[in-house]
């Protein structure tokens, strides 16, 4: 069923059998389209972990995980891996009792820390992580709230897979110099640099992307609307995406399924890339393309999120909607923030 509206707000809308008999009534909100600015830069992406992230654990027996975040230890909260060993170092005992993010949930461990005979300091035989940073894509950004999207996909750990939790990070100026073309079963990827100054914050790193608050606008650029995932179809579409330097540019894909599964909220389009210069530069969807923003219809209607391994032509793609609704809780903390202040 298709629905059209003259003006925002609220209805109701009657569904009936043959036109006659009336069999169901519902209401229905009317909203405006929402407007963002398409991205497509290649952005340099930083971000400090909350807490340190426990990489993989060299010795046996001990209760700590890969994967798990550790908060504070014996009391005192830990900022980075220089803080933990600090604290371990000096520590009178060799139990150490430890605040612990594990699979969401926070929980207590207590473990031993064995001196050291190469400097008689304690330690806890873990290696630990306090922050990434690396190369994507901006997605979106709003011109009223100047909060952006990104990525489409949250930054895990390489090592461990988990998704990092972030105490700070930036989105800085990115220039790509290089390309390392995909192929089947090994994935390319865009190689470049930061350049100087800082577009913006971040505030969350989230399954569908990244997200922050702008400082500085990456360029100029036409608001578009955001397609609803109802008004994504198959066919032919575009990629807004930068492989050379700091412009990006349209490429030409198709679309060749749309999948409305919440389940996998970053796989929710398969698409391909057809633009033979770009299968000519890339080899199809290479590693740091993450975010770039997908136009159809004059619309943006996503943003690729991952490539296939045995075929790069092709990969998974996000609706904007799914990133839209991240975007708007941001925003609206960050506006909380604002009228607190």
């Amino acid at each position: 069923v298709t629905l059209s509206a003259e003006a925002g707000g609220q209805t109701s809308v009657t569904f009936s059998l043959l036109g006659l008999i009336p069999v169901h009534e519902t209401r229905v909100n009317v909203v405006e389209a929402r407007r963002l600015i398409p991205g497509g830069q290649a952005v340099g992406v930083a971000l400090k972990t909350r807490g340190v992230l426990v990489v993989s654990d060299s010795a046996k027996g001990r209760l700590l995980r890969a994967g798990d975040v550790i908060l504070s230890a014996n009391g005192e909260t830990v900022e980075s891996a220089k803080t933990l060993g600090a604290v371990i170092g000096g520590a009178q005992s060799d139990t150490v009792r430890l605040e612990v993010m594990r699979g969401g949930q926070t929980i207590t461990v207590e473990t031993a820390a064995s001196v050291d005979a190469a400097d008689g300091r304690r330690k806890l035989g873990v290696w630990v992580r306090d922050s990434t940073a690396g190369i994507g894509t901006l997605t979106f950004f709003d011109p009223e709230s100047q909060v952006f999207g990104g990525l489409g996909h949250a930054v895990c750990d390489v090592d461990t897979g988990e998704i990092l939790p972030i105490s700070s990070g930036e989105i800085v100026p990115a220039r790509i110099y290089s390309v390392v073309k995909g192929a089947v079963g090994t994935p390319g990827e865009l190689r470049g640099g930061f350049e100087a100054g800082s577009l913006g914050s971040l505030r969350t790193n989230g399954e569908t992307g990244i997200y922050g608050e702008l400082s500085t606008a990456p360029a100029d650029g036409q608001a578009v609307p955001v397609a609803m995932k109802q008004q994504v179809h198959t066919g032919q579409a575009q990629v807004l995406t930068t492989i050379h330097g700091t412009t990006p540019k349209l490429y030409d894909i198709r679309i060749d399924q749309v999948r409305y599964n919440d389940s996998a909220p970053t796989r929710n389009m398969v698409i391909v890339i057809t633009d033979e210069e770009l299968l000519e530069q890339t080899g199809g969807i290479v590693q740091g393309m993450s975010g770039s923003p997908i136009l159809q219809d004059g619309m943006l209607v996503g943003a690729v999120t991952h490539v296939f391994v045995n075929d790069p032509t092709k990969g998974f793609a996000i609706f904007a909607e799914n990133m839209l609704k991240t975007m708007d809780s941001v925003a609206q903390s960050l506006e909380q923030q604002q009228g607190a202040a």
